[in-house]
C-alpha cells in the first residue's frame, strides 16, 4: 500500500514540474536524421517531391534525393554533383531547380535512371570572383517565374563595406521559365531568406552595414530595401529602382574614409535616422522598411529561411504563420504577419532552439513535420556541429503561447493558445511593454537606440479568456514594441507562458473605435521591480533561521543551468567562458571585480567604453527579463 502512495506521489509531483516548468522539447523534439558514413551535407537547399521524397542540396554541389525520408533508414541516392554552392532548390513541373553562384540551374534526367544527365541554364548572371557573391533561391512566383537574390562583395582596404562589385549584386532578380530576366528590386545585403507567402514575395537579411539587426520585408517590384552598395546600378535603363545613392547619403552620412571604419568616425554631422524614417522624407522612391524585425541577439544574427505553416493545424496552433530560420543562432523563430492600412507588420515569438548547426534551409515533409538542414563551415553558429539535418517533430501537444498578437488603435490583442486566468490577465500591472528601433546607418549593426516605456492603462479579456485587449500609451510608428505579459498564467494548470515576449514591429497604427475599458495607473517599473524584489527577500530559502533582520541570500546557479540561460540569451554567440571572442571571456569580466549590481547594470545597458580592445560593441540586453540577469551576474562574478 505505501508503494502504491508513493508511486502515485511521485507521478503527482511530476505531473506539477511539468506544469510549472515547460520546455520547448515537450511540444517540439529534434530528431536527426541518419546520413551515410562521411557524407558532408552542408545544406544550402532542401525541396519536397510529390511522391513523399526530400531533395537536398549541399554547399559542396551536390544534390541528393532522400528516400523514405521519415523512417529510421532513410535512403540517400546521389541525384547531381559538380555544382557551385548551391544556397537553394526548388521542385518545379518534373523539375529540380537550383541557384548556383552565377546561375539559375534546371537539373533533367531524361532517361529516368534518378541521376541528372543535363544540367540546363535557365539565366546566369555576372560574378566578379569575391567569396562572398552567394546566390539564394529560386522562389516560384503565382505566375511560375522564379525570384533569385544576390549577396553583395566586400571592399579591399575597407573590408567591411558591402559593394556591389557586378551589375546586380545587392539585387532581387525575377527570371521567367524561358530564361528572360527584369531586375527588380535593389537594397539587400545579405538576402539569405527568401519566402513566397500568399503569392507575395518576402526576403529576411542579416545584421551588418546599414543593416541594424535581422528582419523579413515585403518586395513589390522597384523596391529598396536599405542596403545602397547595389544602387551603383540602378539608373541602367532596366532597373526599375528610382532611390539613387545621392539620395541616400544626404539624409545619411555615408562615413566612407576606406582607412577608417565607420564606428571610428566622431563627429557626425547628420542626425540620426532610420529605414522607416527615410521612406517617410522621400517617399514615392519605393523605400521599404522592415515588415517584421528579428531583434539582434534575441530571435536571430543571421536570418535564413522563410516558411509558412500550411499545415491545417498538424504542425500545431500556427497554422498561417512564418517560420523563419537563423544560421547563427541555430533556431527558429515564428512570424505572425498582419496587413494594416496597406502594410504588412507583426509580431516575432521565440520558437525553437538547440539546433545541432547553423539552421539555413527548412521544408515541410509529407507528413507535415519540418525538416531542417544546417551549416556553419565559414559563418560560424551556435550550434557546433558542422553540418547537419534534423526533423522538428510536433508531440501533439498544445504548448501555452501567445498564438498572435494584433495591432488595435489604442494599444494590442494578444492572442493566446490556451485560456488564460482570468484575474491574472486582468490586471495591468502583469504587462510590460516597451518600444526601441535601431539606427540606419554604415556602422555594423545598431544598438537599440530611443527606448521607451509604454505603460499598459487598461486590460480586458474575452469571455472564453483565449484574447486580451490591452490598451498601450505612446505608441510609435516605425518601431518595435516588446510585450511581456509577465504574471500571466494558463487558466487551470497555472503554467507561464513557454515563451515570454512578443515583438510587434509597428509601421502603421489601424484606425477604428478604442477599447471601452477602464483606464487605471499601473505601478511605475522601478516598483514592480521593489515589490519582486521584496518577495524573493521574505522566501523560506532567503530568511534566516533565527529571529532578526531578512536577508536576501545570492544564489549561484550551476554550470548546467548558465549555459540554458547564455545559450537562450545568445550571449555564447560574443562570449566563451575562459577564451576571449568577439567579446571578453566571463573569467576576465569577474576579474575586474565588480559587484553583482554592476554586472546586472552593464548587461542591460552595456558601456563598450570599459573594454576598449574590443571592436564591435555589445548591444543593449534589456529584453533579458531581470530574474535571469540576476543569475548570470551572480554566476559570472562565481567565475574568478
Amino acid at each position: 500500500m505505501k508503494n502504491i502512495f508513493l508511486t502515485l506521489l511521485l507521478a503527482g509531483i511530476s505531473t506539477m514540474i511539468f506544469a510549472q516548468n515547460p520546455v520547448e522539447s515537450d511540444y517540439y523534439k529534434i530528431a536527426r536524421i541518419p546520413a551515410p558514413e562521411g557524407l558532408v551535407l552542408e545544406v544550402g537547399g532542401l525541396a519536397l517531391l510529390p511522391n513523399g521524397d526530400v531533395a537536398v542540396s549541399t554547399r559542396r554541389g551536390d544534390v541528393y534525393i532522400i528516400e523514405n525520408p521519415n523512417s529510421a533508414r532513410p535512403n540517400f541516392r546521389k541525384f547531381a554533383s559538380g555544382l557551385h554552392e548551391i544556397l537553394g532548390l526548388t521542385y518545379l513541373d518534373g523539375f529540380l531547380y537550383c541557384a548556383q553562384r552565377g546561375e539559375l540551374t534546371r537539373l533533367v534526367d531524361k532517361n529516368g535512371d534518378g541521376k541528372a544527365e543535363r544540367y540546363e541554364t535557365v539565366y546566369s548572371w555576372p560574378i566578379s570572383g569575391h567569396y562572398h557573391e552567394y546566390s539564394y533561391g529560386p522562389k516560384v512566383g503565382p505566375d511560375g517565374s522564379f525570384y533569385v537574390t544576390g549577396n553583395v562583395g566586400f571592399g579591399n582596404t575597407d573590408w567591411w563595406a558591402g559593394k556591389s562589385l557586378v551589375p546586380w549584386r545587392g539585387w532581387a532578380m525575377k527570371i521567367s521559365p524561358d530564361g528572360k530576366m527584369e531586375p527588380f528590386a535593389a537594397g539587400m545585403r545579405s538576402p539569405c531568406g527568401l519566402g513566397m507567402i500568399n503569392g507575395e514575395l518576402f526576403y529576411g537579411d542579416n545584421q551588418g552595414d546599414w543593416q541594424g539587426s535581422g528582419f523579413i520585408s515585403h518586395i513589390e517590384k522597384g523596391n529598396f530595401m536599405g542596403h545602397p552598395a547595389s544602387l551603383k546600378w540602378a539608373d541602367r535603363p532596366e532597373s526599375p529602382v528610382k532611390m539613387r545613392k545621392e539620395m541616400v547619403f544626404e539624409k545619411v552620412d555615408p562615413r566612407d574614409n576606406p582607412l577608417v571604419k565607420p564606428e571610428y568616425v566622431e563627429n557626425e554631422a547628420k542626425p540620426m535616422t532610420t529605414i522607416y524614417e527615410m521612406g517617410k522624407a522621400l517617399p514615392n522612391l519605393g523605400i521599404k522598411s522592415p515588415a517584421v524585425w528579428l531583434p539582434h541577439g534575441v530571435l536571430g544574427i543571421s536570418t535564413s529561411e522563410i516558411i509558412p505553416d500550411e499545415t491545417n493545424g498538424a504542425f500545431g496552433p500556427f497554422s498561417g504563420q512564418l517560420f523563419v530560420g537563423d544560421q547563427g543562432m541555430s533556431k527558429i523563430a515564428r512570424v505572425f504577419l498582419e496587413k494594416i492600412n496597406g502594410r504588412f507588420q507583426g509580431a516575432s515569438f521565440e520558437f525553437v532552439s538547440g539546433f545541432r548547426s547553423g539552421v539555413l534551409r527548412m521544408a515541410f515533409g509529407s507528413d507535415k513535420n519540418l525538416f531542417v538542414g544546417g551549416t556553419n563551415r565559414g559563418w560560424g553558429s551556435i550550434g557546433k556541429e558542422d553540418f547537419g539535418l534534423e526533423r522538428l517533430v510536433y508531440s501533439g501537444k498544445t504548448p501555452f503561447e501567445m498564438k498572435a498578437v494584433r495591432a488595435m488603435p489604442d494599444g494590442f490583442e494578444i492572442e493566446f493558445t490556451l485560456p488564460v486566468n482570468k484575474k491574472l490577465a486582468s490586471d495591468v500591472n502583469n504587462y510590460d511593454v516597451s518600444s526601441y528601433i535601431y539606427k540606419y546607418h554604415p556602422v555594423y549593426g545598431s544598438p537599440m537606440v530611443n527606448q521607451k516605456e509604454n505603460p499598459v492603462r487598461g486590460a480586458q479579456v474575452s469571455e472564453d479568456g483565449l484574447k486580451v485587449r490591452i490598451v498601450v500609451d505612446g505608441l510609435r510608428e516605425g518601431y518595435i514594441h516588446t510585450i511581456k505579459p509577465e504574471g500571466i498564467l494558463s487558466n487551470g494548470d497555472a503554467i507561464p507562458l513557454l515563451h515570454g515576449s512578443a515583438f510587434y514591429t509597428l509601421n502603421s497604427i489601424p484606425t477604428g473605435p478604442k477599447a471601452n475599458i477602464p483606464l487605471v495607473t499601473p505601478k511605475t517599473k522601478a516598483a514592480k521591480e521593489k515589490i519582486d524584489a521584496g518577495k524573493e527577500a521574505n522566501t523560506p530559502d532567503n530568511q534566516t533561521k533565527e529571529a532578526g533582520p531578512k536577508i536576501t541570500k545570492t544564489q549561484i546557479i550551476s554550470d548546467k543551468e548558465a549555459q540554458a540561460l547564455l545559450t537562450k540569451h545568445t550571449c555564447l554567440a560574443c562570449h566563451k567562458v575562459k577564451e576571449r571572442a568577439v567579446g571578453p571571456a566571463y573569467t576576465d569580466v569577474a576579474k575586474r571585480n565588480y559587484t553583482n549590481a554592476q554586472i546586472e547594470a552593464l548587461i542591460i545597458a552595456p558601456k563598450p567604453s570599459n573594454w576598449p580592445d574590443y571592436a564591435t560593441p555589445m548591444p543593449p540586453m534589456s529584453h533579458v527579463p531581470r530574474a535571469d540577469v540576476k543569475k548570470l551576474a551572480a554566476w559570472i562574478n562565481a567565475q574568478k
